[in-house]
């Protein structure tokens, strides 16, 4: 079952609007990693264990939807707009791109480590650093990679693609979800 934060979650009309909402959710996950982490390894409640649980449950299965719906169906798009606001922004999802490649890494390290924790019922100091390092690093790099996202690309994105073009990526989104039914973004 889908995780809707708050009371307004937007649908397969408006995108990217949606891609926003799941920085919420990934917001929401990596604030649950990080106050998992300070716990230092040792016993988990019941409580914490189906924190830190959903938390890596998310980003193993739900954010690599995520990934895909802008590498897959977002970026390709906006390359083959002309104007020359959406070119100045080419360098930026570049970067983009790369925290992706980035952030691979780090996420198969905290699943290792989460895992190992729900299986052991603790962890050695070097696995808590180890931890705390991995939450630390991706959660700046989430930061300023939603932040410019929510803020530059996805309005960008809004004013820029054509209908048909939001149609397609909402598709695109919903067969990555395996959601039944025509989709149509307005």
């Amino acid at each position: 079952m889908p995780i809707q934060i708050g009371t307004k979650a937007h649908n397969f009309n408006d995108p990217t609007a949606l891609m926003s909402d799941c920085h919420r959710r990934v917001e929401m996950f990596l604030g649950a990693l990080s106050a998992v982490a300070e716990f230092r390894g040792r016993l988990l409640t019941g409580d914490e264990q189906n924190s830190l649980g959903r938390a890596l449950q998310y980003f193993r299965e739900a954010a690599p939807k995520h990934t895909a719906d802008e590498e897959e169906s977002l970026f390709p798009r906006l390359r083959a707009i002309s104007s020359s606001e959406v070119q100045s922004v080419l360098k930026d999802m570049a970067q983009l791109e790369l925290d992706h490649k980035n952030a691979a890494p780090l996420h198969a390290k905290i699943d290792w480590l989460g895992q190992l924790w729900l299986r052991e019922g603790k962890l050695t100091q070097e696995h808590v650093q180890q931890l705390q390092s991995a939450v630390a690093s991706l959660v700046a790099m989430y930061r300023a990679h939603i932040e410019f996202e929510d803020r530059v690309l996805f309005p960008l994105a809004s004013r820029t693609l054509s209908s048909s073009q939001k149609n397609e990526i909402a598709q695109e989104m919903a067969v990555r979800r395996e959601l039944p039914g025509p989709v149509r973004a307005v």
